[in-house]
């Protein structure tokens, strides 16, 4: 028998309900709360380049939130140093990076560029979903558009599958301005309690991992164990390079018996970042296919690696999220 005869509404088990936030640096923001019907669900916030807020599966956690919570864009500050991203930085399961920077705060030509740049900060134009037996598609459209400066134009579509635990994001970005312009690009996807803990098991399989400064260099032995919360903890990067089509970052938590595979082209994302952070409550694993280092614009882009985009030319950009719930389904993945 049909599993429709079983219910009534389909929201019983599955489906998409969008919403507003109440009080708080979230007040008003537009979410799409997604559940899948096999245990999955996410939120989509619509007004944060409907980024993933939040990821879970059958009941248990698999993102991290930061102290600063759901935050509106119209908080978004630089900041003089350049830093100001962190006071509005909820992490959530996706964070998008760029267009204009990933990574330091540098100025280039003259113009201050902050961390990670602000089209995470930037609200869609249009959001909406549609859905059939097998899918629901979320198609979301956000422009960075400046006068006399970049024109890029982003249409986002996730898949989020009925058939099973998956996610595939498609990204296209389109120059809309007059000339060629440097494009940076950061999936910055976070990964917390209690998928995250002592007990997790992490694999990815580069071909080579090196650390970003001399405090990741200390760590770089144990680029792949998981402490416990630790109390003053700095902050560890690793470069992670690949030598097969598709990049393969994973984790494993066998108290929970969660897991969760993340993989994407390596003709689109060269490398990804691995950002170790097992501070107190700052306790959160960063797996981010990204385009360039994290040194900055400025000098990425005096090193010659930097991506550009002559006008009317397209980028598509791609990553593909795997949920699973046992040891043996983590062994077919390596």
């Amino acid at each position: 028998m049909q599993q429709k005869n079983y219910i009534g509404h389909p929201s019983q088990i599955m489906g998409v309900e969008e919403y507003r936030l109440m009080h708080g640096k979230g007040d008003h923001m537009h979410m799409l709360h997604i559940r899948n019907g096999l245990g999955m669900e996410l939120v989509i916030n619509a007004d944060r380049c409907a980024d993933i807020s939040r990821l879970c599966l059958d009941g248990k956690n698999l993102s991290y939130t930061s102290v600063a919570g759901e935050v509106a864009p119209s908080y978004y500050t630089l900041g003089q140093d350049g830093f100001g991203f962190l006071k509005s930085f909820n992490c959530g399961f996706l964070t998008t990076c760029g267009f204009n920077n990933i990574g330091s705060p540098n100025e280039d030509e003259g113009k201050m560029h902050g961390l990670h740049g602000n089209i995470g900060n930037t609200p869609s134009d249009y959001i909406y979903h549609t859905e059939n037996d097998k899918q629901i598609e979320v198609h979301a459209l956000i422009k960075d558009h400046e006068i006399f400066g970049a024109k890029f134009t982003l249409k986002r579509v996730f898949t989020i599958s009925k058939i099973s635990n998956q996610i595939i994001l498609k990204d296209n970005i389109l120059n809309e301005g007059s000339k060629t312009e440097p494009l940076m690009y950061l999936y910055h996807i976070n990964l917390g309690y209690p998928l995250l803990d002592e007990h997790a098991e992490i694999y990815i399989n580069s071909a080579h991992v090196s650390p970003r400064d001399e405090t990741s260099k200390k760590g770089l032995s144990s680029w792949n164990q998981i402490l416990p919360p630790t109390p003053n903890f700095s902050e560890q990067c690793f470069y992670h390079t690949y030598n097969t089509d598709t990049a393969n970052m994973m984790v494993y938590n066998t108290k929970i018996e969660k897991g969760i595979q993340i993989q994407f082209p390596t003709c689109q994302f060269p490398q990804s970042i691995q950002w170790k952070m097992m501070g107190e409550r700052d306790y959160v694993l960063g797996l981010e296919p990204c385009t360039a280092s994290l040194d900055g614009r400025h000098q990425v882009k005096n090193s010659g690696n930097i991506l550009s985009l002559a006008p009317g030319e397209s980028k598509e950009f791609s990553v593909t999220v795997n949920l699973f719930t046992n040891k043996a389904q983590w062994e077919s993945y390596l």
